[in-house]
């Protein structure tokens, strides 16, 4: 399977990456991963990251696309999916990436919104931040990743409901049981997602699923 996901900061987006990697035996493709990975190497993508974060910029999309362009060929070569953790951030990385899959015949099947309550998320991130020592994770710092999350991101949510291609789950409880979630609806999709286009496909609600369920 093709899955990428969408989550604010603190949803467990890096977590259920890598559960679902496990889980369908396919690359973890995480873009902060994969920067640090390039400029360790001193790869010529890395060097043009390290240049960029030596200026005090951030990575530019089409050098972080271009690394994500990589390992979606890497992963096309050995007959594998993936899941994508860390792009898209706003529409225009989001159509580029559109772009890129469709190009290489790898485009998403399964878009998974991880929704999580703001107080939730700054919660958890003010806790990680007290348990690592992270002086720039401040309540105000947050309070702005989050908003600037809401802004740039509804917009990409749209974008895939409107698509067919998107599944939201409840990221507010503990991880093992949002896991089990994402992981059954996944292996629900999995035989469809290849038979149905995703033009004709409608998204998927299941953040209810648990109070339905009286959890």
């Amino acid at each position: 399977m093709r899955i990428l996901l969408i989550a604010p900061p603190g949803a467990g987006k890096g977590t259920q990456g890598a559960l679902i990697a496990t889980h369908f035996g396919i690359p973890h493709v995480a873009t902060g991963d994969l920067l640090r990975d390039h400029v360790a190497r001193g790869s010529e993508l890395g060097r043009a990251v390290k240049q960029h974060l030596d200026d005090g910029g951030l990575a530019p999309d089409e050098v972080v696309l271009a690394m994500v362009e990589q390992e979606f060929l890497a992963a096309k070569k050995a007959g594998s999916g993936w899941v994508l953790d860390g792009v898209p951030r706003n529409m225009a990385q989001a159509r580029a990436l559109y772009e890129i899959a469709r190009k290489l015949e790898m485009t998403a099947d399964v878009a998974l919104h991880l929704k999580a309550d703001d107080d939730v998320v700054l919660r958890r991130l003010l806790a990680r931040a007290a348990l690592e020592h992270r002086s720039d994770d401040t309540e105000e710092i947050i309070g702005r990743r989050l908003a600037l999350y809401h802004q740039v991101t509804a917009p990409i949510i749209d974008w895939y409901a409107e698509r067919g291609i998107l599944v939201s789950v409840d990221a507010m409880r503990p991880v093992e049981q949002v896991g089990r979630e994402v992981l059954t609806a996944l292996e629900v999709l999995r035989p469809l997602v290849a038979h149905i286009p995703e033009g004709v496909r409608r998204p998927i609600d299941l953040t209810g699923l648990g109070a339905a369920f009286g959890s």
